[in-house]
């Protein structure tokens, strides 16, 4: 089954409502020139109505940066799936390694984030990854086997034909230090075989994305990879003309 690679912004916490706008300008520009690839852009809270505004009519798929796993209730400063809905929100990241790291989310936590998403119909892009010290440990299948089976023991497996899975090696986010496509690959092959142990049909069409430190340099190598279907991708997001070429670097 043909998967249909995607690449996706994150802009964190970066950017004013006029920076914004004029990044979104500069990509809009080129991206219907872009065929056979889902472009993404997943603004800060505070500027997702002007961009999902300003995208209405655009084939870009517009996304938060993450979500409340209550519906409503006394959570100040936590945003619901319910307000992305009046927004017409696409897509969420969830499980982020700074939302895990920095601000202490677990894996339950996530669970319960992505199985709130999926009700809501918003495509959770579903982060996973270990930090450093876990790799050098030899863990790194173990941590990605604890927060997989974190969705898989809440939601099923089948909850996967409704997810976007980014593998993102916590060592590797904005530290310049890039995987290997090898590694990456690897990694990414794990992945899909979790799911394919349980059912391979899924796994088949789950679109997994690479995320740590992707660059226009070596975008290309690694969505060349047989289970690397696109990139969800940090600082190189916020300069148009980087975030193009590494969504040209995705097309087949």
């Amino acid at each position: 089954m043909s998967r249909v690679p995607m690449v996706a912004g994150n802009w964190k916490m970066n950017g004013s409502l006029a920076s914004s706008c004029d990044l979104l300008e500069k990509i809009e520009e080129q991206s219907d020139s872009i065929k056979g690839v889902d472009i993404a852009v997943f603004a800060p809270y505070i500027y997702l109505p002007a961009v999902c505004e300003k995208l209405k009519s655009s084939s870009i798929i517009t996304g938060a940066q993450n979500l409340c796993k209550y519906d409503s209730g006394a959570y100040t400063g936590e945003v619901s799936a319910s307000m992305l809905q009046d927004f017409s929100v696409d897509a969420v990241i969830l499980g982020h390694s700074e939302r895990r790291h920095v601000f202490g989310e677990s894996s339950a936590d996530v669970a319960e984030k992505v199985k709130i998403a999926v009700a809501a119909e918003i495509t959770p892009v579903f982060c996973v990854g270990e930090k450093l010290e876990e790799r050098e440990r030899g863990k790194t299948e173990a941590v990605i086997l604890e927060q997989m089976n974190a969705v898989i023991d809440l939601c099923g497996v089948e909850i996967f034909s409704k997810v976007i899975v980014a593998y993102e090696p916590v060592w590797a986010i904005g530290t310049g230090i890039t995987a290997t496509p090898e590694q990456a690959q690897e990694v990414h092959a794990y992945i899909r075989g979790l799911i394919a142990e349980q059912n391979s049909s899924i796994a088949a069409d789950l679109r997994l994305l690479y995320g740590g430190s992707v660059k226009p340099d070596n975008a290309k190598g690694l969505f060349s990879m047989n289970d690397i279907d696109g990139g969800l991708i940090g600082g190189a997001s916020l300069k148009a003309e980087d975030f193009i070429s590494i969504c040209k670097s995705a097309i087949d």
